[in-house]
């Protein structure tokens, strides 16, 4: 056999393993994305009932109560549609609601002390649990795939076939989740 054919045989052998390394990465980023969707389903899920149980306890709190009940269906719209980005945004925003609420509840012993709405929230605490660490792991996957977009060898494949990793942002944590915690806002 010809060494220029082993040669070409070994360049496209190698080709194959890089660009197969990569779609396999690309896949997972885009199963960790659905991960993340599939956990905040169940906090949209949780969310209504929460409110109907606080709702007959905070009459004068329907503002937040109608916000965060409009950004539950925004972001439910946007789940397995629209770009990463926006559902990292309005995520943020449901964030900020959700945190608002916890501390408006605060303001309602009966409430604080009912068995369904502390049960509701320890659920609720569970489900941010794991959309926390869906997001870990779609984090560790768009790393993963932005080694393999920016590092050589595979850089050069990933720029032949196009494959980037710009359409997946690392969700990362607001401006307002990043500010510490004021406790005596918990002993109003």
């Amino acid at each position: 056999m010809n060494i220029g054919w082993i040669i070409a045989l070994v360049v496209a052998l190698v080709f194959y393993v890089l660009y197969a390394s990569l779609i396999k990465t690309r896949n997972k980023v885009h199963e960790s994305m659905a991960d993340v969707d599939v956990q905040l389903k169940k906090r949209y899920d949780l969310i209504p009932n929460m409110l109907n149980m606080a709702a007959k306890f905070m009459e004068h709190e329907k503002t937040l109560m109608t916000e965060l009940a409009d950004l539950r269906t925004r972001a439910m719209q946007n789940t397995f549609v629209g770009s990463p980005k926006e559902k990292m945004e309005l995520e943020n925003m449901l964030n900020q609601k959700l945190q608002d609420f916890k501390i408006s509840l605060e303001n309602y012993p009966d409430l604080k002390s009912n068995q369904t709405m502390i049960t509701a929230m320890e659920s609720m605490n569970e489900v941010e649990e794991h959309i926390a660490a869906a997001r870990r792991f779609y984090n560790a996957n768009v790393n993963e795939l932005k080694n393999k977009v920016e590092i050589f060898p595979s850089s050069l494949v990933a720029s032949i076939l196009s494959i980037t990793y710009q359409d997946f942002p690392f969700f990362q944590a607001t401006e307002a989740e990043k500010a510490p915690i004021n406790s005596k806002d918990y002993f109003k």
